[in-house]
């Protein structure tokens, strides 16, 4: 999602994956769920390929999980446990918790945020352009 957030116009999966070092076959699977999700658009023909849906400041981290593999939260006991019913035991209790608060962090989080730290030179170790 950085990479496609970068360029400037549409880009191709073939690029995506050459450029994240993605497998194609997976990366198309990927690029249908954000396009499922209204995260990106496909566009085809000449100058086709994947662009953002909105601006980056309008793309939250959680909309592009959510998107691909939507964080489940814990409503009963997962151990499946009748006797617990809705309520859940410390444990899970926790983790609903901890689950929610990832939630909050990561709805909070946009893709603009790391768009700009990719620019950072502290990223420079992963390069997130195409070569040409």
């Amino acid at each position: 999602m950085v990479f496609v957030a970068m360029q400037k116009a549409a880009v191709t999966g073939q690029e995506i994956a050459a450029v994240t070092k993605v497998p194609p076959g997976y990366l198309s699977k990927i690029m249908q769920q954000l396009v499922k999700g209204k995260v990106v658009n496909s566009q085809r023909g000449i100058g086709g390929g994947f662009v953002l849906s909105r601006t980056a400041d309008k793309i939250s981290i959680l909309d592009v999980i959510n998107a691909v593999d939507p964080i489940d939260r814990i409503e009963s006991c997962p151990l499946g446990i009748s006797s617990h019913g809705f309520n859940l035991c410390p444990l899970h209790k926790r983790l609903s918790d901890a689950t929610a608060h990832v939630e909050a962090a990561f709805s909070q989080s946009f893709l603009s945020e790391l768009l700009e730290e990719a620019q950072s030179p502290l990223c420079k170790s992963v390069p997130l352009t195409a070569s040409k």
